[in-house]
């Protein structure tokens, strides 16, 4: 790939200054730029990876679930503060950018001008896929009502953290699905490996064009890399024996319940010496208090 520097029929347009975005516009830009890469970037990585784990086996991928879900009860906590208010505000802002930006690839063929709508069309796209790929997994809302009476009959909050691998897997198995988790997949990546070129021209890290063409060489490869990470774990969803992750996730499962009864006895056992205590001092207080 041949890097060329931006050309002003790249530049978005002005936004006008009574609007907020406007008044704000060099601020906004950088926390969008930073948003994009930490956390909602660095996440990304990191669940690639997690799933991308089902290349060793049921086992591996229902342990780094495992990991995860032991940040119970804080995890809805976790989430929200840096995944989807991050994201949320990425992609709105995004969206207003958007307005005051202009596509020139059709009239400007300028390498950077096609990397400039490709950002923006693999923008559109992953937003759609992850709004889909959040309900169609997970349901949106963790909502009993919402989840047996709307998710579940559109096909929504499929995967369940017990049994990760096998209700991954059955999500995945639909050829349709495969190939939309596919676009998606891979306009995440686009955008997230070629926002980190751009997000070094914002914060003034690469300005030069030899600095920019040695960026350039190092994103792409991040990007390839990140690629077959995230086409790996489909891969490695695609030819998972459900029957034998059932079987693994029932006994895991089992085990699980085997060492909550026995913490909950050893609770109990430490609570009755306590409760005995109380109750004999209660009593020493009546039979004091009686006399």
């Amino acid at each position: 790939m041949i890097l060329e520097t931006a050309s002003p029929s790249a530049a978005p347009r002005p936004a006008s200054t009574s609007s907020f975005y406007g008044r704000h516009e060099f601020l906004l830009r950088r926390l969008h730029s930073l948003s994009g890469i930490v956390p909602v970037g660095a996440y990304m990585c990191i669940h690639l990876l997690t799933n991308a784990s089902v290349l060793g086996g049921p086992a591996t991928f229902q342990d780094q679930v495992d990991t995860i879900h032991r940040l119970e009860p804080v995890l809805s906590i976790v989430e929200w503060t840096l995944i989807f208010l991050p994201l949320i505000f990425h992609a709105a802002l995004g969206v207003v950018r958007a307005v005051y930006c202009e596509t020139n690839a059709g009239v400007y063929r300028y390498g950077s001008n096609i990397r400039y709508t490709l950002q923006r069309v693999t923008a559109w796209i992953a937003l759609v896929f992850i709004l889909w790929h959040v309900f169609h997994m997970h349901g949106w809302l963790h909502n009993g009502y919402w989840m047996e009476n709307i998710a579940k009959p559109l096909r929504g909050g499929q995967f369940d953290p017990h049994h990760a691998t096998s209700t991954a897997a059955a999500a995945l198995g639909p050829l349709l699905v495969k190939i939309l988790y596919a676009i998606g997949v891979l306009a995440c990546v686009y955008h997230l490996a070629n926002g980190l070129w751009t997000s070094g021209i914002t914060w003034g890290l690469w300005t030069t064009p030899a600095a920019q063409r040695r960026a350039d060489y190092v994103c792409a490869a991040f990007g390839v890399l990140l690629a077959f990470v995230g086409v790996g774990a489909l891969f490695g969803m695609s030819i998972v024996d459900q029957n034998e992750a059932r079987a693994i996730e029932h006994v895991r499962n089992e085990r699980r319940a085997e060492d909550l009864r026995r913490e909950q006895e050893e609770l109990e056992k430490l609570r009755q010496p306590a409760d005995k205590a109380a109750t004999h001092a209660s009593g020493g207080i009546l039979v004091s208090e009686s006399k």
